[in-house]
């Protein structure tokens, strides 16, 4: 068994005209936590999107476990996406079901056990994150920290080998992130899954992240353990990480000079 579960070979895609990956590559070693960083709009959710296969890439390869997931059949890239569980930003829960049953759903959807089994694998991922008595409450009746947990849940019900967080700390208060993160470290290592995070928070990713990767222009800025990647020298990533406003990476979209749009150049 290799020590990469998730590979990316020269990758290329982009939306219209606008290149967002331009030869990206890297790679994800199993059983490990790596984060996936950098300026808002550099590709980083893209990234996770080719993972599970919802878009292809133009250019490259996307491999998990050496399976090139742009290349796969309906059928195959389903079989692949059951290794793998999602924790979307803000949970995603289904406002019309409850506790219980937003865990219960993909075990319902991708699974033939019994409604006995089902309970017991749900009380079971609630309990891990801690919310089992709160398996009959509504998603309205519970709060945001409280949701991200039992998306989490749900995220683990088929035991993925692989699990991505886009934005996972979120809108959190301080207690909510902090437990958070703490889940994510603990499930990775006792489940023994890999784990991608997507995040701009940089204390709490850098703390529980053994790898993180920095994107910036389509490609990697800096790869590596939090503490190389903190004391890089390459002028992006150290803007960055210290959350300087002044630097590479400006704070105005590319557009026309604004004397030519004050002018009445554009019509």
């Amino acid at each position: 068994m290799s020590d990469t579960l998730v590979e990316c070979r020269g990758l290329s895609f982009g939306y219209g005209q606008r290149l967002v990956l331009d030869d990206l590559s890297f790679t994800v070693p199993r059983g490990k936590v790596t984060a996936i960083m950098g300026a808002s709009g550099g590709g980083k959710t893209t990234v996770l999107r080719l993972i599970g296969g919802q878009i292809r890439a133009s250019r490259g390869e996307l491999l998990f476990e050496g399976q090139d997931v742009g290349r796969l059949d309906q059928e195959q890239l389903y079989a692949a996406r059951r290794r793998m569980g999602m924790l979307f930003q803000f949970g995603a829960l289904f406002a019309d079901l409850s506790v219980f049953d937003n865990v219960a759903f993909p075990l319902r959807e991708q699974t033939e056990l019994t409604d006995g089994l089902i309970r017991d694998i749900v009380l079971m991922k609630l309990q891990a994150v801690g919310l089992r008595g709160a398996r009959d409450l509504m998603p309205s009746e519970i709060s945001g920290g409280m949701s991200r947990r039992v998306a989490l849940a749900r995220a683990i019900a088929l035991d993925p080998e692989l699990v991505m967080y886009d934005e996972p700390f979120a809108g959190l208060d301080p207690i909510s992130l902090g437990t958070a993160a703490r889940l994510i470290r603990q499930l990775n290592d006792t489940l023994g899954i890999t784990s991608i995070i997507v995040s701009h928070d940089l204390d709490e990713t850098f703390r529980i992240a053994d790898q993180v990767i920095v994107l910036a222009n389509g490609r990697v800025a800096a790869q590596g353990t939090p503490d190389e990647v903190r004391h890089s020298q390459d002028p992006l990533v150290h803007q960055f990480v210290n959350a300087l406003p002044e630097g590479p990476v400006h704070f105005h979209y590319p557009g026309p000079g604004v004397a030519q749009d004050f002018s009445g150049g554009l019509q």
